[in-house]
């Protein structure tokens, strides 16, 4: 990668990948590669998961499995030239904000990590003891035959049910898989069935097709946020909670019902598709305990609070992510040095925030993609980042005008600026307080949510498209000042050579007319002789 990168976006998934389409600038594909367990696929309908610039006609079914969306967002990348500009397996450890320069280092910074994007480490006591195989479902080691082995799964999320199912089944099925669990999830039926060849023609070749099912897809997912309202939802929690637990109790084996029907209202967390799992329950090879937790691992697998010893070749962590540190271990630093942590804990009692969940105020130049309070329950991740990204992209234009890579014509009746920096006050205002029951959405500490959007989704669209340009402060560092003379000359010179151009061209177009052909008496191939311009 160049030393003089004037953009710097830190990831190459969903997010990464679509903020350098328009920009056009060991894999891509973000979430979609690290994420590679058996059975791995999507909960959003196929045809709502790609970027609205680049549909897919062809998807293989309505909820499509990981390989192929991985493949989706690589023919995007190359289809738009990205993998020139990307630097593989490299780790950005720290940033810092140069209010001299107005840089950091470069330009402007995007953070596209993602907010599934640190894994949580193992906290079980003992885990270096074990000499077995011990990983995250983002970490899935494909060395590991599971074939005859006996496992332990902790946790009972997404990815969970979704891994169980695969390795418990077929000719290459794990002798026994222990899964270990503390609370239900609602578990809703999703039958995913392949997609006909005269469907993907009619994709493919009939005019809107696409975007009409697509809006289709969108108004069906959005609506459902009328029973996420706490109070004028409440009857439809009811119903939603009615069919699910029938549902669960027409497919569970009778001895874990009672377990795995929940005792938390429906919306507490995000709904997890049944891919098979209630089924697996049924088999031979496939344990739940939910009463009697993992207390520590030893040598020969795990031993639980009442003092039983699972054996196990190998322990898969299935608990989520580190989702109130969305930055990992990168370190930034902002005006005056001030961290990200810093700064939220005098914003927002140290909890994750964000003004429309990309911009901080002491962060000049900065954006977060898929920040703070931008998920949703109930609509495609990708849809959020794509706004953001048009957001970002308006917000940025001055600044990438006065770098150069916007026209000149557009720098004409407006500041010449490298600096924008979202307004305190407006960032404060901004931060959601709303609370909720127990989940992965909220800070333990001040029970506050920090990870979804509380609001319609069509809303999130609609401020990303008609921005409140005075919660906004645009600058120029005191190196750029320096720059404006010969930045407004350089305009000047290129305005004077499109206009000499221009008028050197009306001039032959004239000179090449009969010089019979006269206006109002007056022969007019002559006259434009008498302009010049000089540079």
């Amino acid at each position: 990668m160049a030393e003089n990168t004037d953009i710097l976006i830190i990831g190459a998934g969903i997010s990464g990948v679509g903020f350098a389409i328009p920009l056009k600038s060991d894999n891509i594909g973000g979430t979609w590669w690290t994420n590679s367990y058996p059975g791995c696929g999507c909960d959003v309908p196929s045809h709502f998961l790609p970027y609205s610039f680049a549909l897919k006609p062809d998807w293989s079914r309505r909820f499509a499995r990981r390989s192929e969306i991985h493949q989706y967002f690589t023919n995007i990348a190359a289809q738009y030239d990205i993998h020139k500009h990307v630097r593989l397996a490299s780790l950005v450890e720290k940033a810092s904000w140069d209010g001299i320069t107005g840089m950091w280092n470069i330009t402007i910074l995007i953070s596209a990590v993602g907010t599934l994007s640190v894994p949580r480490e193992c906290t079980i006591p003992g885990a270096s003891s074990f000499p077995g195989k011990i990983f995250h479902t983002a970490q899935w080691d494909h060395t590991f035959n599971w074939k005859d082995k006996e496992l332990v799964v902790v946790g009972n999320g997404c990815s969970a049910t979704q891994i169980i199912p695969e390795i418990t089944s077929g000719p290459g099925a794990a002798r026994m898989v222990t899964q270990f669990c503390r609370q239900a999830h609602w578990l809703a039926e999703r039958p995913n069935p392949e997609y006909s060849a005269f469907f993907k023609w009619t994709m493919n070749w009939i005019p809107l097709a696409m975007r009409i099912y697509r809006a289709k897809l969108y108004w069906n997912q959005e609506r459902d946020f009328a029973g996420y309202d706490i109070e004028t939802g409440a009857e439809i929690r009811r119903g939603w909670s009615m069919g699910a637990a029938e549902y669960i109790r027409t497919n569970a084996p009778a001895h874990y019902r009672d377990f795995l029907v929940p005792k938390t209202e429906i919306g507490c967390k995000r709904r997890v598709n049944d891919t098979g799992y209630l089924a697996c329950l049924h088999r031979n090879n496939v344990n739940l305990i939910y009463d009697d937790p993992v207390e520590a691992i030893v040598s020969n697998g795990v031993r639980t609070r009442a003092g039983k010893i699972v054996h196990a070749d190998a322990i898969v962590l299935a608990q989520g992510f580190e989702t109130q540190r969305p930055f990992g271990s990168l370190q930034i630093f902002g005006e005056g040095g001030v961290s990200i942590h810093d700064h939220w804990t005098q914003i927002s009692e140290g909890v994750p925030s964000a003004y429309l969940g990309t911009c901080l105020s002491e962060f000049p130049n900065f954006f977060i993609m898929m920040g703070p309070n931008t998920l949703s329950g109930h609509l495609s991740v990708i849809y959020t980042t794509e706004c953001q990204i048009n957001f970002a992209l308006r917000v940025i234009r001055p600044v990438l005008n006065a770098m150069g890579t916007g026209t000149w014509a557009l720098t004409i009746g407006r500041p010449i600026c490298d600096i924008v920096l979202v307004k305190r006050t407006a960032e404060q205002e901004d931060i959601d307080t709303a609370t909720g029951c127990t989940s992965w959405f909220i800070d333990r500490s001040t029970k506050r949510n920090s990870i979804m959007f509380p609001d319609w989704q069509y809303k999130f669209w609609l401020r990303s498209v008609f921005i409140s340009w005075d919660d906004f402060n645009y600058k120029t560092s005191q190196q750029f000042n320096e720059k404006i003379p010969e930045l407004v000359l350089e305009v000047m010179r290129s305005a004077a050579l499109k206009l000499r151009n221009i008028l050197l061209q009306l001039s032959s177009n004239f000179e090449k007319r009969d010089e019979a052909t006269t206006l109002s008496g007056y022969q007019c191939s002559s006259w434009p002789k008498r302009w010049e311009v000089r540079s």
